[in-house]
């Protein structure tokens, strides 16, 4: 029986005890050992197999006990895999320290009292997971009890503060091994306290639990650290000296999150869909963490769940739904004319040269574009494609990765051109389009298409759209779309409820060149005579009948009647 998807699944123990699908990332506890980081900081976009890699590192070098302090063997969990084939002086660190594992993820709360009290919570479960330690006489009382307020939640501020250090101490007391800390997530808290408003606090709590934990404390034995984004030193991590960060520009463990295109072909191959493969690289590849070529992992394993249940499912952007991309919102919602442009051009399969700095802070998003740019690329919304040195400073040709992400922008623009629509003032375009004034109508029509951010391919079937888009809800007036070609109907017909009023005809056309225009406004109104567009309108009894033929040149407008 072929082995099951592992759509969501992030604790490492229950895939391999699922017998589920598992793409072997186990060399990295190679590169953990041979490196021997003190404090180790991985940053690589949302759902790309961050958590799933320390539930795998914690896995293999804890001494797990249970509530009783019986040991709980996990290296059969690594038969098989690539760090079992490194030999004896690796696995003979599986199974020997303790772990603290504490996920950040549960602080996206609306005030900061309320994401302080899940983050508690979340200490408090990693106390109750080591409770065993409670009933060794090596610890004092006062530290039972202060073990004890902690796990119950009912410990004083700098207790939780300090929550970290004095367990990672207790610890290692207990085992005799100096203590191994895993912190997942650990930006969320700050990400979601910036968009909330209390980014201040926050950012003053989470450097008091790091601080003691990870900067003067003699049980560390290291750590690892997970998140979307590089927070300055200065940030979170003041006087942190034994820092290392793994960026998705750094070369180590570039292959160690996401999946490289050998991984992929397995997973396409082991479930019967290699020739999809194609299909697969366009919508997904084109990550590129140090000098490797990396696909999102989580849309892929969504890909070949559907496809194996209807192999004539079309791809979708998976990745997209998990979040509510709104930096991407920020950035369609904010452009300037200059940001608009880079964005076409993006969408176009260009590329926009931008500074890249690897240390930005949350509330410093917003203070420069080049800083939202920036935002965009280590939260996996573009990639790079070279760099070079400039007046010491690191530029690089950003660009959109696959036509996953493509759709990410284009469904954000397109909800924003619909909500701009919806405020946008349009009775001077009708009453233009009532009394025949051509220049109006195209003055009018070519603002808004300077004013929005165009899909680039400039075809008719874009300007339909926007056209159509503009004049819906327009008043008085109903607006039918014939979008489908060859039914021998005009392009767009605006008409009043009642017989009695007026009918206006607008039928579009593309011109290759600003010149040509006009000769496409004559053959669209040739068209409209031609095929007897007015016809269906006299025999419903209307009178009142306005023609247009209008060409469009990129984002100018011509008009006709």
């Amino acid at each position: 029986m072929k082995k099951s998807v592992p759509i969501g699944f992030e604790d490492f123990k229950r895939i391999i005890d699922g017998n589920m699908y598992y793409v072997d990332k186990s060399f990295m506890i190679k590169n953990l050992i041979d490196n021997m980081g003190s404090v180790n900081l991985f940053t690589r976009p949302r759902r790309f197999g961050k958590t799933l890699n320390l539930s795998m590192i914690r896995r293999f070098f804890e001494e797990e006990l249970n509530e009783n302090g019986e040991k709980i063997e996990n290296a059969y969990l690594f038969d098989g895999l690539d760090i079992a084939a490194c030999g004896g002086e690796y696995m003979d660190q599986q199974g020997r320290y303790p772990v603290i594992n504490l996920s950040l993820k549960a602080a996206k709360q609306p005030t900061f009292e309320m994401a302080v009290a899940s983050l508690v919570d979340e200490i408090a479960k990693e106390y109750k997971r080591h409770a065993y330690i409670l009933s060794w006489e090596g610890i004092s009382e006062n530290d039972k009890k202060r073990f004890r307020a902690v796990m119950n939640q009912k410990a004083q501020d700098v207790e939780y503060a300090k929550a970290l250090d004095f367990l990672s101490s207790c610890l290692a007391k207990y085992h005799g091994k100096r203590t191994i800390i895993l912190l997942d997530e650990y930006d969320v808290p700050l990400e979601n306290a910036y968009f909330e408003g209390f980014y201040e606090e926050m950012t003053g709590f989470i450097r008091s639990l790091f601080e003691s934990a990870l900067k003067t404390n003699p049980d560390l034995e290291f750590s690892v650290i997970t998140g979307c984004l590089r927070i300055s030193r200065e940030s979170i991590f003041t006087g942190l000296n034994n820092l290392e960060i793994y960026s998705i520009l750094n070369p180590w463990y570039a292959d160690s999150f996401g999946f490289t295109e050998k991984e992929v072909m397995e997973v396409l191959s082991f479930y019967g869909l290699k020739d999809k493969f194609a299909e697969v690289k366009n919508w997904y590849d084109g990550y590129r963490f140090g000098e490797i070529d990396i696909y999102n992992p989580w849309s892929i394993l969504n890909y070949v769940k559907v496809s194996l249940a209807n192999q004539d499912a079309f791809p979708r952007p998976y990745w997209s739904n998990t979040s509510s991309n709104s930096i991407v919102k920020e950035l369609v919602e904010n452009a300037d004319s200059e940001v608009r442009q880079e964005i076409e051009k993006l969408i176009a399969g260009g590329t926009i040269k931008k500074p890249v700095y690897e240390d930005i802070t949350y509330d410093s998003i917003y203070d420069s574009q080049d800083n939202l740019w920036n935002f965009l690329y280590f939260t996996g919304y573009l990639k790079a494609g070279g760099g070079s040195l400039e007046d010491d400073t690191n530029y690089m040709k950003l660009m959109i990765p696959n036509t996953e992400i493509r759709t990410i922008y284009k469904r954000t623009i397109l909800t924003w051109f619909d909500k701009r629509v919806k405020n946008l003032e349009r009775s001077e375009l009708i009453f233009a389009l009532e009394k025949g004034d051509c220049e109006k109508i195209e003055t009018f029509i070519s603002k808004q298409l300077l004013d929005t951010i165009s899909f680039y391919d400039y075809a008719e079937n874009y300007y339909h759209g926007f056209l159509a888009g503009i004049l819906k809800g327009a008043g008085k007036y109903l607006v039918v779309s014939n979008r489908e070609s060859g039914t021998g109907r005009p392009d767009i017909l605006l008409k009043t409820p009642s017989v009695r009023g007026a009918a206006v005809i607008l039928e579009l056309k593309v011109s290759d060149s600003f010149q040509g225009m006009e000769q496409e406004c004559n053959k669209a109104l040739k068209q409209v005579e031609e095929m007897d567009y007015e016809a269906e309108l006299r025999a419903e009894g209307y009178d009142n009948i306005k023609k247009y033929g209008v060409s469009f040149y990129r984002k100018e407008c011509m008009v006709r009647k």
